[in-house]
């Protein structure tokens, strides 16, 4: 069943990547954007992938996707100064078939699709799931350079993506943040703005950001290369 708008968000500045552009950066045969587009393709329950970047990169882009030999329809479209922002301009591009909403950080080429669809599968569920990990380490609260708590680490996950929302919910979302001029950095603090639940769906630690070169090697490794 083939019922999830996919957003593929990639049009940050790369700024700690010693002026490389990470999503055009290859690792292994492909660069991280056509990994994670990939993941994705491999996907039944995707409908469409629309992938937000720079205006500078949207050529570069296309003809990077004229290349591949895709099944599901990609559309390319124009970054903002913001991450939600960013996410926003894509949401005019959604199929009206669609019924869920995934947001996925272009830099996170490693993501598995059957991760993928596990999230989607308990969005189908729940309305709303995101992807993650436990913590493995002792997280402090501080407060002044003190520490000030020490919550419980059963309770604590490392928040990856995708994140999936039903359409309506992520809509709901989107009307609440515009109303009342909030711009979130992450995808589930705007359906949580509302009151809806969101379930963490289990990946694995192998789904990391491309943040430094040194992510660079790490996911080359962990690609076989």
């Amino acid at each position: 069943m083939s019922d999830t708008a996919v957003i593929i968000v990639s049009a940050g500045k790369s700024t700690r990547m010693n002026g490389v552009d990470k999503q055009f950066a290859p690792i292994g045969d492909k660069t991280v954007i056509e990994t994670s587009i990939s993941a994705f393709e491999k996907c039944e329950s995707v409908l469409q992938i629309i992938v937000v970047v720079a205006n500078e990169n949207i050529q570069k882009l296309q003809a990077i996707i004229d290349k591949l030999e895709l099944s599901k329809p990609v559309t390319i479209c124009e970054g903002s100064s913001t991450r939600q922002k960013s996410v926003f301009s894509a949401l005019e591009h959604v199929d009206k078939s669609a019924k869920f909403i995934a947001v996925h950080d272009g830099a996170r080429p490693l993501v598995k699709p059957e991760h993928i669809e596990n999230t989607i599968k308990d969005a189908r569920v729940f309305g709303a799931a995101v992807l993650g990990v436990p913590v493995k380490d002792t997280i402090k609260v501080c407060d002044g350079g003190f520490v000030k708590d020490t919550p419980p680490r059963s309770s604590l996950f490392i928040t990856q993506t995708p994140q999936v929302f039903s359409k309506r919910v992520y809509f709901e979302g989107v009307d609440f943040a515009l109303e009342h001029n909030l711009d979130f950095t992450d995808d589930c603090q705007l359906v949580e703005a509302i009151g809806t639940k969101v379930y963490m769906t289990l990946g694995d630690y192998e789904n990391i950001k491309i943040t430094t070169p040194e992510d660079i090697k790490i996911a080359q490794v962990m690609l076989g290369y």
